[in-house]
């Protein structure tokens, strides 16, 4: 059986190895809801789609991501998080299976839609690991978790792209389901346990959740700043995948992979934005981070025919994304440590539904106007969330709380 979990009162440093498990846990968890981007054009020829058609797999999966999110994540407040993590695994295992072997694109949806739901294991793990950190170093874990996360969610179209292309697409979503598999029981030995922090009812538990989202200025703030940013990333991920299989470039389903794995570079900056954020750096550099993300998009939508500027932008949008991302989550996990992870699931299910609009929109807009209106619908989202931090005083007079209670 698991050792018990150390108390975070003694302060102890995490074991690196289940530091790394976490993350491995988490990107391979959360790249569920990504392995379709780049194989959206191929499902579309497999089943006589629309553009837009297709595009709604996506948006339904982050949809989806999003209800787990409201619905199942609060558990890891109530339940023991290794069984919460190891059911929950068990159904995605069984949603991916269905997918893979969906003899209709109405069949896809629904599996993707459950897929989804239960993927929210990445934001159950999450705050796990940031309750068992110590304080001082609670921002560089999570950075490091995180780091598995958007790799997981980066090298995730790579991987999609070279398995569809060696063996097709549904083979895609039947590797995924064993993955799932071996990690439900792998997770549920290797976790230490951890005493559920809450005794509340299912329902009180959903009515305490809305209840620190009224509490919490600083959680809507966040939540609104990474929805946007997040729809941004989703419009440009969800449609590069049609520029690149598109003259000139024509790219294979396997070029367009690569493209993916470039991108990826972009999760190597999460350790560093964690440690930022543990010297107090987060809130002022949050609208350096949406400006980062913009002005990258725009340079996307320009240099949409140089495929060097074009991944160079990809990894410029991603390490804003990143950044964005873990400064939000470094500020609202210091807002009420009893109540972690119903605090997660406002937080990403505020974000994921930023993403399945940034989705829908980016589809119809390249359906509309192409690439350049694409890449001008997501870099205005950006800019709204920079344009919302000029406003924000909840930081000031969270500071101020901070200094009352010690």
């Amino acid at each position: 059986m698991p050792a018990a979990a150390q108390p975070n009162t003694q302060q102890r440093a995490l074991p690196g190895r289940l530091v790394v498990l976490l993350a491995v846990s988490c990107g391979l968890t959360v790249a569920n809801l990504y392995y379709a981007q780049p194989l959206l054009e191929t499902l579309r020829r497999t089943f006589q789609l629309q553009d837009s058609t297709a595009g709604l797999l996506i948006t339904l999966t982050q949809l989806g991501y999003a209800a787990g999110m409201v619905f199942l994540v609060p558990l890891g407040d109530r339940i023991e998080n290794s069984r919460l993590v190891s059911v929950l695994l068990t159904v995605t295992a069984l949603a991916m299976a269905a997918g893979g072997l969906a003899p209709t694109f109405t069949v896809l949806l629904v599996a993707a839609l459950v897929a989804g739901a239960t993927s929210v294991v990445a934001q159950v793990l999450v705050p796990y690991a940031a309750d068992l950190a110590p304080d001082h170093l609670r921002g560089a874990v999570v950075g490091k978790v995180m780091s598995g996360l958007l790799a997981g969610i980066l090298l995730s179209r790579t991987v999609g792209s070279l398995l569809a292309d060696v063996a097709g697409w549904r083979a895609v979503y039947l590797v995924s389901a064993a993955l799932m598999a071996i990690l439900s029981l792998v997770l549920r030995r290797a976790l230490p346990r951890r005493a559920p922090t809450s005794t509340h009812s299912y329902g009180a538990l959903l009515r305490s959740t809305t209840s620190l989202v009224r509490v919490h200025p600083r959680l809507r703030r966040r939540s609104c700043y990474h929805a946007c940013m997040f729809a941004a990333f989703s419009a440009f991920w969800t449609t590069i995948s049609y520029v690149l299989a598109a003259a000139p470039y024509n790219y294979s389903q396997l070029q367009i992979g690569l493209f993916a794995f470039v991108g990826a570079a972009g999760a190597l900056v999460a350790p560093l934005a964690g440690r930022l954020a543990d010297r107090g750096l987060a809130h002022g550099l949050t609208p350096v981070t949406c400006l980062l993300a913009s002005a990258a998009l725009v340079w996307a939508g320009l240099a949409a025919h140089q495929i060097v500027a074009l991944a160079a932008a990809a990894i410029l949008l991603d390490c804003a994304a990143q950044c964005s991302l873990i400064f939000g989550q470094h500020i609202i996990y210091q807002l009420d440590a009893a109540a972690r992870a119903r605090i997660t699931s406002v937080y990403i299910a505020t974000f994921f539904i930023g993403g399945a609009i940034g989705s829908q929109l980016g589809t119809l807009a390249y359906h509309w106007g192409g690439w350049p209106a694409v890449t001008l619908t997501a870099a205005a989202f950006p800019v709204l969330a920079a344009l919302a931090w000029t406003t924000d005083r909840t930081h000031a007079s969270g500071k101020r709380r901070a200094a009352d209670t010690g």
